[in-house]
């Protein structure tokens, strides 16, 4: 199965630098619209069978265009939705942002015991996400978009990529409607093709890395 996972556009939270991962979340910006409405054209060439979101309210409006282009009914999963800040919620302070993607960082180091204060640790994190790609992958279809978020996309990419070297976390920030594009192999292991943390609109929709779930421990400092 061909696996392309997009960050949801711009959020107000975004712009604040805000940690912002309870539901229902917030919507998005005039930039975030704007992102939202690229992904039809940027993502022509691709043979999409299904879209699913996570059940935040932006990866909805993200996805909008996109499955209305392809007539395809998203998919909604809470197994896809951003990774728990717990404790740091709604947080904007640069140690409460380190303390948030250092976790992150460390599970792609194979240490998935960290745990973010008041939230989620790595196996938590990835048994949930990768229970819905499973559903995924048995339903038998070829290409399957998820419409995500940026440190899950990261954390998982980071995780089970098995060609994606472990540093990569720390000097690849992703945009929002940032992209990486995975795929399965016989063996049950994912192959990342394609890791672009630009927006798919490009720089004319986003200059901007698009608040801490982008960020990586190295530019959170």
């Amino acid at each position: 199965m061909r696996l392309i996972l997009i960050r949801h556009g711009q959020t107000p939270s975004n712009v604040k630098g805000v940690l912002d991962t309870r539901l229902p979340g917030p919507g998005l910006t005039l930039l975030g619209l704007e992102q939202a409405a690229a992904l039809p054209g940027a993502l022509r060439d691709e043979r999409i069978d299904a879209i699913y979101v996570s059940d935040m309210v932006r990866t909805s409006i993200t996805a909008a265009h996109l499955s209305a282009t392809l007539d395809l009914e998203p998919i909604q999963r809470a197994g896809i939705r951003e990774i728990t800040s717990g404790d740091l919620e709604m947080h904007s302070d640069r140690p409460s942002v380190e303390t948030y993607m250092t976790a992150v960082y460390s599970w792609s180091q194979g240490d998935l015991g960290a745990r973010i204060p008041g939230g989620e640790d790595g196996h938590e994190f990835v048994a949930r996400y990768d229970a819905v790609i499973a559903e995924a992958q048995e339903s038998g279809w070829g290409t399957v978009a998820f419409v995500s978020h940026g440190a899950a996309i990261r954390a998982w990419a980071s995780i089970r990529g098995i060609n994606v070297p472990r540093e990569h976390i720390l000097s690849n920030p992703m945009h929002n409607t940032g992209v990486v594009v995975a795929e399965d192999t016989p063996e049950g292991e994912w192959i990342v093709r394609t890791f672009q943390g630009e927006a798919l609109g490009g720089d004319r929709v986003d200059t901007t890395v698009g608040g801490p779930a982008g960020e990586s421990p190295a530019t959170a400092r």
